[in-house]
């Protein structure tokens, strides 16, 4: 069942990153995402609270409260890669930095060792990052999306400990308000630090808004769930099946031509570097 979960969460997570990078502002469209996902959730998670009356743990509201905050830095990063570069290469970066972090954590810091076919995982995913990198005519998305691959990696290490320690639901409807809370204090800021407000945020509609909410937020509460019922080696590879479907879609559907072979080499080998990781 959490492969299953995995997989739609996958194709979901595909979903959405798609409408954010062709929106007109990445960041605003995240904001009213967020704003309008909270607003989504919260009904059904009211009822379920009426009628579940569930325990909260100390510990797991501290660890949501820090994973919330690590994800409103991941989608501004987010938000700030997507503006700078391909959606061809900004995905695989950012999603194929996250699981290569871990590693050198595990590594440097619980003194971890690599089996054979993980080290040819770790060489993969080296080789898929800097695949999809080369392409670029700047290199100006590198750095936010490599940063969004840490958010990723810290965020996710947090959540895979707090959903074992409260019900999954009440876990992600937690940190959905939170987040809404953050983006709603920071998105603001922005305007401070631009002399000339961003016009194009005026066609990111609330609509738009409200279906990547409710695609992303469905997909990550899918993710918790299978974190619950599976441990991360399973669910993970199976996530970033969607590393090479949206590696293809900026290609094939974006026209995000140059280099288009070795884009694609570098979302499969990253793929492969994150199954193999796992083994």
């Amino acid at each position: 069942m959490a492969v299953g979960l995995a997989l739609v969460a996958a194709a979901m997570h595909g979903t959405w990153n798609v409408l954010v990078k062709t929106s007109a502002d990445p960041l605003t469209t995240f904001y009213r995402a967020t704003i309008s996902g909270a607003a989504i959730f919260t009904v059904p998670a009211v009822i379920a609270f009426a009628i579940v009356r569930p325990s909260f743990n100390g510990a797991a509201v501290a660890l949501v409260v820090l994973s919330a905050a690590l994800e409103v830095a991941y989608m501004w990063l987010l938000s700030s890669a997507y503006s700078r570069g391909e959606l061809s290469v900004v995905y695989p970066i950012a999603r194929g930095s996250a699981p290569l972090l871990a590693v050198v954590i595990g590594i440097g810091l619980i003194g971890e060792r690599l089996s054979a076919a993980q080290l040819v995982g770790v060489g993969l995913l080296l080789a898929g990052i800097l695949a999809v990198t080369v392409p670029q005519t700047s290199g100006r998305a590198t750095l936010p999306a490599l940063l969004t691959g840490v958010a990723i990696a810290s965020y996710t290490s947090i959540d895979r400990v707090g959903v074992r320690l409260m019900e999954p639901w009440l876990y992600g409807w937690m940190l959905l308000v939170l987040m809404a809370t953050g983006m709603a204090v920071t998105v603001p800021l922005r305007a401070r630090f631009r002399p000339r407000p961003d016009q194009r945020s005026e066609v990111v509609s609330w609509r738009l808004g409200a279906a990547i909410g409710l695609i992303s937020w469905t997909a990550y509460l899918l993710v918790l769930v299978a974190l619950s019922l599976a441990p991360l080696a399973i669910v993970a590879p199976v996530r970033e099946l969607a590393i090479v479907a949206v590696a293809i879609w900026g290609v094939w559907r974006l026209g995000e031509r140059q280099a288009a072979g070795l884009k694609l080499a570098g979302a499969a080998a990253t793929l492969l570097g994150v199954v193999l990781l796992a083994a």
